[in-house]
């Protein structure tokens, strides 16, 4: 995803690497990820940020320059957020406030988001397929045992797309998909035990597709999307 388009809001004028930086900075301050946790390595968090792994590697090595990241070697080895991070870590950096100036264009994308999923898993619910629960089904279990908000993050943007794409409507796909990743863009690692929460969504969505219930498909896609408004960096407060 090109982090530069300027439908991107005020978040167009950073790089790619700050943006990196500051959305593990946000995550940091707003408690999503703890002293001593351990972060995924680079590639992972690259197809979870849709950024090159040399991106962060960057971002990782200029947040440990600045206290907020430790480096440890050996077969324990890996990267994690400090003991003891500097208060608010890099939250006063231009690029941080540059994903603050944009929480009306965050709270528009998710509305935009939930009404248009709403409608495409009432039609999901009358022309899904088998296949299309059994994936569904495979990537519900991938976010049950993912070890980190990274491998919970693909398996839950793959869950989404393959939502919509059972409608059977390409056009209206290829909207959800680039609003969907337009929001992504915001996106801040979280906690995988705050992300398993919302699994369970998943699993009632799931139902309501095999039941062909068009009514609880549509609520249930519509609130489960519209819960960004609060669980999305926007809706949280500071420490």
């Amino acid at each position: 995803m090109d982090l530069s388009s300027p439908t991107l809001g005020a978040i167009r004028r950073t790089t790619a690497v700050d943006t990196v930086r500051a959305r593990i900075a946000l995550a940091v301050e707003l408690g999503m990820l703890g002293p001593g946790q351990r972060l995924p390595a680079p590639e992972d968090t690259a197809v979870a940020f849709d950024v090159s792994a040399m991106t962060v590697r960057r971002a990782y090595r200029a947040l440990s320059e600045e206290g907020v990241l430790v480096r440890r070697r050996g077969n324990a080895g890996g990267t994690f957020i400090a003991d003891a991070p500097p208060r608010g870590g890099a939250a006063d950096t231009s690029t941080v406030a540059a994903y603050r100036e944009d929480a009306d264009r965050v709270h528009a994308l998710i509305d935009q988001r939930a009404a248009l999923e709403a409608g495409l898993a009432s039609v999901a619910a009358a022309t899904r397929s088998d296949a299309d629960l059994e994936r569904l089904t495979e990537l519900t279990e991938r976010m049950r045992t993912a070890s980190d908000w990274a491998g919970y993050r693909s398996a839950d943007t793959a869950f989404h797309e393959r939502l919509v794409a059972a409608a059977g409507l390409p056009a209206a796909s290829e909207l959800h998909h680039r609003i969907s990743h337009e929001l992504y863009a915001y996106f801040i690692p979280y906690r995988i035990d705050y992300l398993r929460s919302s699994n369970e969504e998943h699993a009632q969505l799931i139902a309501a597709l095999t039941a062909r219930d068009a009514g609880a498909a549509s609520r249930l896609a519509f609130d489960h999307v519209a819960d960004l408004h609060g669980s999305m960096y926007v809706g949280l407060g500071t420490h």
